[in-house]
């Protein structure tokens, strides 16, 4: 069975779907994807993203820039960026946050900084933030706790249950991907489980991290209807209702 589904958090251009793209994109919303959130990760992947929301009508843009491209954030880059968000359906700032993985991205204290002016630039346009946030849980809620008067989703969730609910305290979503559907993910399953339904959206990444019974492959907003079946399961409700709350939740958010 196929349920309504809203991509809360999706790049689709990416350059994996170069040779595709138009036809993936005219496929899923086909089947019952009414709604996707396209993440920039850099001023000229956010200038992408704008050209699919002008392109497709359900389609919306986040600008921003990812803690791995951080060093673009100068006073330049964050100019750019706020021009973007001149167009109507730019509904978010991100892909933003920060990201102590991998060892080659900017130095922690460019990171933060990155992140900061994105916050600032999210509280003064009041837009909500789409939050990348791996290895750095403490730096990433300290952030957020500088700007009270912004939320948005803590996405790709990979926190504790204890974390989860310092980012329910401060007003934020948290965005549940494929990775609830590996066998391996029982800290995520404990996490949906003590969330409130009204707190949860559900995501692709895409291309990256579809669900099972896709994993490995590439990943596209429809596979979501996995996830939705794999919250619906661990919580004990139907899939029509966490397609109808998570549609609710992305739509609040986004102010649409």
């Amino acid at each position: 069975m196929q349920y309504d589904i809203f991509d809360s958090h999706a790049h689709y251009d990416d350059e994996s779907f170069d040779e595709d793209r138009s036809k993936i994109i005219d496929e899923i919303k086909s089947n019952k994807v009414i709604g996707i959130l396209n993440c920039g990760s850099s001023v000229a992947s956010s200038k992408k993203t704008i050209e699919l929301a002008k392109r497709y009508d359900f389609i919306y843009a986040a600008v921003g820039i990812h803690p791995e491209t951080a060093y673009e954030a100068d006073d330049k880059g964050m100019e750019e960026i706020r021009s973007l968000t001149s167009f109507n359906k730019v509904k978010a700032i991100g892909e933003i946050g920060l990201d102590y993985y991998y060892e080659e991205n900017p130095p922690r204290e460019i990171q933060k900084q990155t992140f900061i002016r994105h916050m600032q630039l999210a509280k003064d346009l009041r837009l909500p933030v789409i939050i990348h946030d791996r290895d750095a849980h403490q730096d990433t809620l300290e952030i957020i706790r500088q700007f009270p008067e912004v939320n948005g989703v803590v996405h790709c969730f990979s926190g504790s249950v204890e974390f989860a609910e310092l980012c329910l305290k401060e007003g934020y979503y948290l965005g549940v991907t494929g990775v609830v559907t590996f066998k391996n993910a029982k800290k995520i399953i404990d996490v949906v489980k003590m969330v409130p339904l009204e707190r949860l959206l559900v995501e692709t990444d895409c291309p990256y991290m579809a669900p099972v019974p896709n994993r490995g492959k590439r990943n596209q907003s429809d596979y979501i209807k996995y996830i939705i079946e794999q919250i619906a399961s661990i919580k004990c409700i139907t899939p029509e209702e966490v397609s109808r709350a998570t549609i609710s939740n992305v739509k609040r958010m986004l102010n649409l």
